[in-house]
């Protein structure tokens, strides 16, 4: 027996987390050190942080459009950049809220993944990146699935 919910309950759950994650910001992470096995887990040393992705690189967060049909989408009307800190080839990425330090936590709200051109949560059009060039993030969504 799998476990069903419907679009209405995923629309609900993906707008609790809309509440938690408006606002807030993406770092992205070169391959220096693993990416975390849990988003709980602080950032490994040895990770160096290549750049963090804002509302139109001014380091005002980020926001989510209103779920629909189990699906939160980045707001369209935004332009989500940001200025490279270091040269590298991006490999796993944290959308956290401003103030996160990155520690290990189990009460911040966290979504975090690995980044690629292919096959990634997060796509670029390249992963490597190099400083003081603007890094985009066109789309970006978040579904929740309904089986």
């Amino acid at each position: 027996m799998s476990f069903k919910s419907s679009t209405g309950t995923r629309d609900a759950l993906l707008a609790a987390l809309k509440v938690e994650l408006d606002g807030g910001l993406i770092k992205i992470y070169d391959d220096g050190a693993a990416e975390p096995s849990s988003a709980n887990d602080a950032v490994p040393g040895g990770s160096t942080l290549l750049v963090t992705i804002s509302n139109n690189s001014t380091g005002t967060g980020i926001t989510f459009a209103a779920p629909s049909s189990g699906i939160m989408q980045k707001t369209a009307s935004e332009t989500w950049s940001g200025v490279n800190a270091s040269s590298g080839t991006a490999a796993w990425y944290r959308f956290i809220a401003i103030g996160d330090t990155g520690a290990l936590s189990t009460t911040e709200c966290r979504v975090q993944g690995s980044v690629g051109i292919l096959n990634a949560d997060l796509l670029l059009a390249s992963t490597s990146l190099t400083a003081t060039e603007e890094q985009r993030i066109d789309y970006y969504a978040i579904g929740m699935p309904s089986a």
